[in-house]
């Protein structure tokens, strides 16, 4: 019952949240649509798919065999859903969203995050306009690929060195998330070289677009990422230990 009632109250949140944000007129944060050149949109594509096929596997093997977990599985896909979406104006004149995916790749892994993942940048690029169908495989490698990777590999790490479990789950949430736009500005500077001083000066360009709000928006993420789990941790003890997340008493 109590985490039949959590559900509903994450679900109220999350309409809440998806009130504000649908589209503005502004640049989205993942790729749009048309920006990149044909080829390194399927290159991008082609990398992806292994991952992806992992995913899958072990997304059917929790519906088949751990039942009990799939409303953290659908509600980590709701939190990317709705962080992602929250785009904020920069500075600069582009815009920038946190990832969301922290929250996935630490309770199930990198390969089920880059479904869900895949499954938010679908809905995003259909319904809000926010990135694009062609540049699929560029953002979902950016956003639910090597962030997760990444966010998984440091949460790991630092468990390991007996880190305060909440500054770990924020380290690893913050960094990924500024691990995923130094990965979409590489993406960027790849397919559009400086003139002078190549792909390494066209990257820097690109950070320094991305990085006035997407430094203290990476903090936001990984401070709402914990928040979140300290609301699982108190309605969904159970499901928390039967991943492993929590030790069994």
């Amino acid at each position: 019952m109590r985490l039949r009632k959590a559900g509903k109250n994450v679900l109220l949140w999350s309409i809440l949240m998806l009130l504000l944000a649908f589209p503005k007129a502004a640049d989205a944060m993942h790729v749009m649509e048309g920006y990149l050149p044909l080829a390194h949109c399927i290159a991008w594509g082609v990398v992806c798919l292994p991952f992806l096929a992992v995913g899958i596997v072990n997304i059917q093997r929790i519906v088949q065999n751990k039942k009990r977990l799939l409303i953290l599985l659908a509600m980590s896909g709701a939190f990317i859903f709705v962080i992602s979406s929250l785009k904020i104006p920069s500075v600069t004149g582009s815009s920038s969203h946190m990832t969301g995916t922290g929250l996935a790749a630490i309770l199930f892994g990198p390969a089920v995050t880059s479904v869900l993942g895949i499954i938010v940048l679908i809905f995003q690029a259909i319904l809000l306009a926010h990135g694009g169908l062609t540049t699929l495989g560029a953002n979902t490698f950016s956003m639910a690929i090597v962030g997760p990777i990444f966010v998984c590999f440091l949460y790991t790490q630092c468990k390991r060195l007996n880190m305060n479990r909440k500054a770990n789950i924020f380290l690893a949430a913050a960094l990924g998330d500024l691990l995923t736009y130094c990965v979409t500005a590489l993406q960027l500077a790849i397919a559009y070289p400086s003139e002078t001083g190549g792909i390494m000066a066209s990257a820097v360009k690109f950070l320094g677009l991305f990085a006035p709000t997407q430094i203290p928006l990476a903090v936001v993420g990984g401070l709402l990422t914990v928040l979140i789990v300290i609301g699982m941790e108190s309605c969904a003890e159970l499901e928390l230990k039967e991943i492993a997340f929590l030790e069994a008493k």
